[in-house]
């Protein structure tokens, strides 16, 4: 095995140990970033500061190491380059490569990155009496209804917070995203930037086009499960099936119930 199909397996292949181990300690490292970049928003004494700002830097260089890799195991490279997640890889360690310091909010960029949890939660039943098909679509539809709350305020956060002292923690950005995006708008956190005022209009346009959207799929999909008995085959062990199903809808296996 050539040195680019052992990297592409260490680094994409979820049923290898070794690739299963990588891909875990990558998101765990996403999540210490982005745990990092909240923790920054609040007042922290210099030496806790310095510290967290030492792991941020290391992580970084981990993250530079894992883009090479994936670049060096790419069979099309320049398609790689372009492609959606290199290019959110190269702005998240962008910062470190040109000597540019203020930009953290590139940062939240790398959330982006623990979308590839959901590949870790495909087969697992991880709601109740949902089947395992239909758990990993919810936990989908929640994860990215998440994620556009949580990118939208760090971004507002980062435009706001030099110049509106309303946007204090990322709190307060979290408060403002929620409130905006779901067109409550109680007016008590109000942006004053033309960069803010911008963000607030994507905000608003993305809670009413995406989230009513996410949360109809998320219903149709439990109203779907409702319909469904809890049955497993007996050949593929597949556990949910219509209520009035007599034979399997994957192999077709007479059912016992």
């Amino acid at each position: 095995m050539i040195l680019a199909d052992k990297i592409s397996l260490y680094l994409e292949d979820l049923e290898h140990p070794i690739g299963r181990i990588v891909n875990l300690l990558i998101t765990g490292l996403v999540l210490v970033s982005t745990g990092i970049f909240i923790a920054e928003t609040y007042p922290l004494s210099p030496d806790l500061r310095s510290l967290i700002a030492k792991v941020d830097l290391i992580i970084l260089y981990v993250f530079a190491v894992e883009y090479l890799l994936r670049f060096i195991a790419a069979p099309a490279k320049l398609k790689y380059l372009f492609s959606f997640y290199s290019l959110i890889d190269l702005i998240a360690i962008l910062p470190m490569l040109t000597g540019i310091t203020d930009v953290s909010f590139i940062r939240i960029l790398r959330w982006f990155r623990i979308l590839r949890l959901l590949r870790f939660i495909e087969g697992k039943a991880l709601f109740g009496n949902l089947d395992r098909e239909d758990s990993s679509i919810v936990t989908r539809i929640l994860f990215t209804i998440f994620s556009i709350i949580f990118i939208y305020s760090g971004l507002i956060y980062q435009v706001e917070h030099p110049v509106n002292p309303k946007f204090g923690t990322f709190f307060d950005a979290v408060y403002f995203a929620v409130a905006t995006m779901t067109t409550v708008g109680f007016g008590d956190i109000t942006p004053i930037s033309d960069a803010g005022k911008l963000m607030t209009v994507l905000m608003i346009l993305s809670g009413i086009a995406l989230i009513p959207w996410q949360l109809g799929d998320l219903i149709k999909q439990v109203a779907k499960s409702a319909n469904k008995v809890n049955l497993a085959c007996p050949k593929c062990q597949l556990a949910s099936h219509d209520l009035d199903a007599s034979f399997c809808k994957r192999c077709g296996t007479k059912l016992s119930g």
